[in-house]
């Protein structure tokens, strides 16, 4: 496959999904209705997005050089099979760094101009309610922090321009648990003072990716959370009163096993994205309105 012309494109980009999940697969699809040509990376690529091309590959298996297509521009959105260390070392450090090799190994002017890995505030430690940042120093206090801190790090260190995007918590259409718990009257407010929460919507987190995509000189680190992290309690009680439910109780013991740190998406702003939901209000109030349309 050689690399098509400009002529032959008309502007249209190549872009590879690698990990066509929850979050990938919303940005697949919004990149292909844009006109671009996607490309959907999963060891089994079923349910992709209509116009989304299917790229059957394990990434740690051999021989991947002749099975990844020529891309502009790769979207690394992989997610762990199992929530241990070794499962996250697989995929974001071994994953990343198979893919990478890949594309490194290519003529200069057949590799992407962009690299974006997908990670996570987990990154951070504990900040005691206090604000973090792009330019925060990274604490991870579990494995998870770390093994991305690695992904992190080999796609920056790589010739490939890349972009890390760190994630909040990820909610939107079919993530119901939070909303089911505060239905049923099992959600618990945790004590000990407010308990920060830093979420984004599925859609604000594809968007923001195809924002990346298409910024000409993006920041090497951005965050991607809403504008305004809120106290788990304010979250519980404004669902509750939205669907009627009964008020949830402090569990004072919540508190004890939470980072807690307000995460500032200012720079994600300046870059020029705009978010559909720009607090947990609007985007579970959208969520609330498809469960009860």
């Amino acid at each position: 496959m050689s690399p098509p012309t400009e002529g032959e494109t008309g502007g249209a980009r190549r872009v590879l999904v690698a990990g066509c999940g929850y979050v990938g697969c919303r940005a697949a699809e919004m990149l292909a209705g844009q006109g671009h040509r996607v490309f959907g990376l999963r060891r089994r690529p079923v349910d992709l997005p209509e116009g989304v091309e299917p790229v059957a590959v394990d990434l740690l298996a051999s021989g991947l050089e002749d099975r990844i297509p020529l891309v502009d521009q790769v979207v690394f959105a992989a997610s762990s099979d199992s929530p241990n260390e070794e499962a996250y070392r697989r995929i974001y450090v071994d994953g990343v760094d198979a893919l990478l090799r890949v594309l490194e190994a290519r003529p200069p002017d057949q590799r992407p101009s962009r690299f974006i890995f997908v990670s996570s505030t987990a990154v951070y430690g504990d900040a005691e309610g206090g604000w973090v940042d792009e330019d925060t120093p990274p604490r991870p206090e579990s494995f998870r922090g770390g093994v991305m801190l690695e992904g992190e790090a080999r796609t920056l260190a790589s010739p490939i321009p890349g972009v890390v995007f760190r994630l909040g918590g990820i909610y939107g259409p079919g993530r119901t648990r939070l909303v089911d718990q505060v239905r049923a009257g099992r959600a618990r407010c945790p004590g000990d003072g407010p308990i920060w929460s830093n979420r984004i919507h599925r859609d604000d987190a594809a968007g923001a990716l195809v924002h990346l995509l298409e910024l000409p000189d993006p920041d090497p680190v951005i965050l991607g959370i809403d504008q305004e992290p809120a106290p788990l309690c304010q979250v519980y009680r404004w669902l509750a009163s939205e669907v009627g439910a009964p008020e949830p109780q402090v569990d004072p013991e919540m508190s004890r096993d939470r980072s807690n740190k307000r995460c500032s998406s200012r720079r994600l702003q300046a870059s020029g994205y705009r978010f559909r939901y720009p607090s947990f209000r609007e985007g579970y109030r959208a969520m609330l309105q498809e469960m009860d349309p």
